[in-house]
């Protein structure tokens, strides 16, 4: 089943979606797993993982510190994939890689995009490349039915939003703010008319991600986005309450898909 049909398919049963989100080797690979475990308890209905990179330049300072850790353990590309190959033989939720485009280049396309389906991912979030570098890695992708998830940003023109929704799949990554990861969103009038903008040159589903920290700012895009992503407040979460906070964040955010 392709990324959007399984997203349709969710979004008949509820008001909005849920996605997850973790830096593969931070806090430590075990615990990711116990991440996992959790978020398929919770029912999550997709996931991304973080490949962690040395200058993360779209993530706030939690996350920044989240990767530094993470590589200062020894975490590497392979720990990377065998953790995604196994959690998709295990959950039922996509897994979709996040990371920076060094590490795609470094590997080439095709040994990038093999290994992807080798490891049973669903598509990719490359936050630092744009559209127009992608290059054959739209063609590399799709032989290997693989969706790249594209960004799109307050400050892009009506102009470049229909530029890259041309080349999107699966569905888009809507920027809520201008900014990086981590900071509080205020989810009004201001997130409503860009996702209405985007809403214009896409049908695909729109998640909205950057500063969602409670079940509260899922419920405010009831009616607006199709998909609410979530990442820096799990991190906190796990950091300030352990399993039982993490747990409970989960169960907030669960709570407010309808």
């Amino acid at each position: 089943m392709s990324l959007e049909c399984h997203l349709r398919q969710r979004l008949a049963q509820r008001r909005i979606l849920l996605m997850g989100h973790l830096v593969v080797g931070h806090p430590s690979l075990a615990v990711n797993w116990r991440m996992l475990e959790l978020m398929a308890e919770a029912d999550v209905d997709l996931v991304e993982l973080q490949l962690p990179f040395s200058e993360p330049m779209a993530d706030g300072p939690a996350f920044v510190r989240a990767n530094q850790e993470s590589l200062a353990r020894g975490t590497t590309r392979s720990d990377y994939f065998e953790l995604m190959a196994r959690a998709t033989s295990t959950f039922a939720y996509p897994c979709l890689f996040m990371g920076y485009y060094n590490a795609v280049f470094r590997l080439g396309h095709g040994p990038f995009c093999d290994r992807m389906k080798q490891a049973g991912g669903a598509g990719f979030i490359l936050p630092d490349l744009p559209v127009e570098l992608f290059g054959d890695l739209f063609e590399t992708a799709a032989a290997a039915a693989l969706d790249p998830i594209l960004l799109m940003a307050p400050t892009n023109t009506d102009e470049r939003l229909a530029q890259i929704a041309d080349r999107a799949r699966g569905f888009v990554y809507a920027v809520s703010r201008k900014g990086v990861t981590g900071r509080a969103t205020s989810v009004g009038s201001d997130v409503g008319a860009f996702v209405a903008r985007c809403r214009r040159v896409t049908s695909l589903p729109l998640g909205v991600g950057f500063g969602l920290r409670q079940g509260a700012d899922l419920r405010a895009l009831h009616g607006h986005a199709d998909i609410g992503i979530v990442g820096s407040a799990l991190l906190a979460a796990w950091e300030t309450g352990g399993e039982q906070g993490y747990r409970a964040l989960l169960a907030d955010l669960s709570a407010a898909r309808g």
